[in-house]
């Protein structure tokens, strides 16, 4: 375990060292992330100049979830960004030189970068959620914010289970290079209640899918309260996509051919 802090921390450096070498650069990613942000909360704002709730869920609820759906996926995006690289290696044929290191390949290439333009996105809808999740009716106690917190951790792990498994499929695509797509889209789908979809596609969203697990779930408990099935569906989501991608990541290696063979 030692061992692996010290090359995380070198990655850590190395990430540093690069985005102080293109300042400008750095500041304009943060100044887009954020924007991107703004944005669709004055769109969650317009829509209710004109009505009180949306599928029965108030402003309040609904910043809370549209700034954790961007939370989850900002966490996601500082501690794996480099899983978008993945392509590229197997394309280019240097992920050659990451599945002869002595080191864990999938620990290499999901924290290989570390994205530090998405860390300000951290603290500013960290705090969207703390200051408008205390105005929802009635207000969450100090068990739901635990629940949610938890929940939120789940959501992340969920989101880098569909990531990974998503570039993991490059193996066998090599052609294919917009594979982060599909993952955009479950961060698209995230930002919405599950109630404004038909039945039958929510209890899709939550048993059959991973969906409404990522953001949906944890703002369900600090909006209808202490639930143990909650916490149940997002942990055992999370526990499932670990566990499911951990498998199919080392049966991909076993089939994957470099590019020089």
């Amino acid at each position: 375990m030692r061992r692996y802090a010290k090359i995380y921390r070198q990655f850590f450096l190395s990430s540093l060292a690069r985005e102080l070498e293109f300042r400008v650069n750095f500041l304009a990613k943060i100044l887009r992330n954020l924007t991107w942000a703004v944005f669709f909360s004055l769109i969650v704002l317009v829509i209710f100049q004109r009505t009180k709730t949306v599928a029965g869920w108030t402003l309040n609820e609904m910043l809370v979830l549209t700034a954790t759906s961007f939370l989850t996926y900002s966490i996601h995006a500082v501690f794996a960004t480099s899983l978008s690289e993945l392509p590229q290696q197997i394309r280019l044929g240097t992920l050659d030189f990451v599945v002869t290191k002595p080191v864990d390949s999938q620990f290499w290439v999901s924290s290989r970068r570390f994205s530090f333009d998405r860390v300000a996105d951290i603290f500013v809808q960290g705090s969207v959620i703390a200051w408008f999740g205390s105005r929802i009716s009635p207000a969450p106690d100090a068990l739901q914010w635990a629940g949610f917190v938890w929940l939120l951790l789940c959501g992340v792990a969920i989101f880098y289970g569909i990531t990974l498994l998503l570039m993991t499929l490059s193996i066998y695509f090599v052609r294919v290079d917009n594979l982060w797509v599909l993952g955009e889209m479950v961060f698209d789908v995230s930002r919405y209640p599950l109630e404004i979809f038909p039945r039958l596609t929510q209890r899709i969203m939550l048993f059959g899918l991973p969906l409404g697990a990522v953001a949906y779930v944890p703002t369900m408990i600090l909006r209808t309260g202490w639930s143990p099935q909650l916490l149940a569906i997002g942990t055992s989501w999370a526990v499932f996509m670990l566990v499911t991608t951990r498998l199919f990541w080392r049966r991909a290696l076993r089939d994957y051919s470099s590019a020089s063979s």
